[in-house]
């Protein structure tokens, strides 16, 4: 994939070409962690709907949810949101995620039920991107390709992807696409300067090589990089992918917000965006709200120099694993 200040790439097996930068969801409809109906009364479907049309408006057109996103709730939203506007169909690239929950033996049967309910709720005729949501299914490689073809070959979506998958699962499951005739077209993981390890690991060089769209979920550290929390404000604690002590945190932003000055006032949330972009994944950023969507479109149209990368480099960090994300995060 190329990823040039103004370059558009697209999916394996998916035409229609995108800017190298999404919108994450998982806060639309989520109450447990991002607070919507909750702790957060700024985070409604009204400011939601003003974030879709920021998006769109800006070329930012990729759209990543998932089932388990506020239960449903995401794709039931992007649903209404394209209901009340059908021509944003055409411009926006539409991803979800299966749950492989390990109950889920009749491996094909349970994806096939799950990409026809999304399918259902986002309100449209084929999902653009189907993606396995982790790696924690009893099932082999072959079992979870077989069910990616299954309802690949139905016309349910048109490209299918994994998420948190290591370079050697997701070699694996590239292999067992393959021998169906299917291309593996993204593996979504978390990687920021909060987060380096996919790149020292090689996992960004493998994707590269067997041309995987690598996309970048929580590139700013649920909001750590944006400049908005310090050691003296922390985010709250239900936001804990990336939970480095805020200090080492704060040390990252200071580089962020001095290389962005150096590129006519760029906010440390688009450095850090556009530091992901020059590494060749996609990031996709949360957006609760216009004034958010159109800030990170400001990481588009233009580039960082390699100084400006190193610099970064040396003060990012490799990643904090909890016990849980042994488990579930790989990649």
């Amino acid at each position: 994939m190329s990823t040039g200040p103004d370059e558009t790439f697209a999916f394996p097996g998916l035409d229609r070409k995108v800017p190298p930068l999404g919108v994450g969801t998982w806060a639309w409809g989520d109450e447990k962690t991002w607070g919507m109906g909750g702790y957060d009364p700024a985070l409604t479907e009204a400011t939601i709907a003003e974030a879709w049309r920021a998006s769109i408006d800006a070329g930012v057109a990729l759209i990543d949810t998932a089932e388990v996103y506020g239960k449903g709730e995401s794709e039931r939203i992007i649903g209404r949101l394209l209901a009340a506007t059908p021509a944003d169909r055409s411009r926006a690239v539409l991803a979800s995620k299966f749950m492989p929950s390990p109950n889920k033996l009749d491996v094909v049967s349970a994806m096939r039920s799950a990409a026809l309910a999304s399918r259902d709720r986002l309100g449209v005729d084929v999902i653009d991107l189907y993606q396995i949501h982790g790696p924690i299914s009893l099932r082999s490689k072959a079992a979870l390709a077989e069910a990616l073809a299954t309802v690949h070959a139905e016309g349910i979506v048109a490209a299918v992807g994994v998420s948190n998958y290591s370079i050697k699962e997701m070699t694996s499951i590239h292999g067992e696409l393959a021998k169906r005739n299917l291309a593996l077209a993204s593996n979504q993981i978390e990687f920021s300067p909060l987060r380096t390890s996919p790149e020292t690991s090689g996992l960004l060089s493998r994707c590269a090589a067997l041309g995987v769209v690598v996309l970048a979920y929580s590139p700013l550290g649920q909001g750590r990089l944006g400049g908005r929390y310090s050691a003296k404000n922390p985010p709250p604690s239900s936001r804990n992918f990336s939970a480095h002590p805020m200090e080492r945190v704060d040390r990252i932003v200071d580089v962020l917000r001095s290389i962005g000055e150096e590129h006519g006032g760029r906010t440390p949330a688009q450095v850090a965006l556009r530091w992901i972009i020059d590494k060749g994944a996609v990031p996709i950023p949360g957006a609760k709200n216009a004034m958010q969507a159109t800030g990170n479109a400001g990481a588009l149209g233009w580039t960082l120099t390699e100084v400006d990368i190193a610099a970064i480099d040396a003060v990012s960090l490799s990643g904090v694993r909890s016990l849980a994300n042994r488990f579930w995060q790989h990649g």
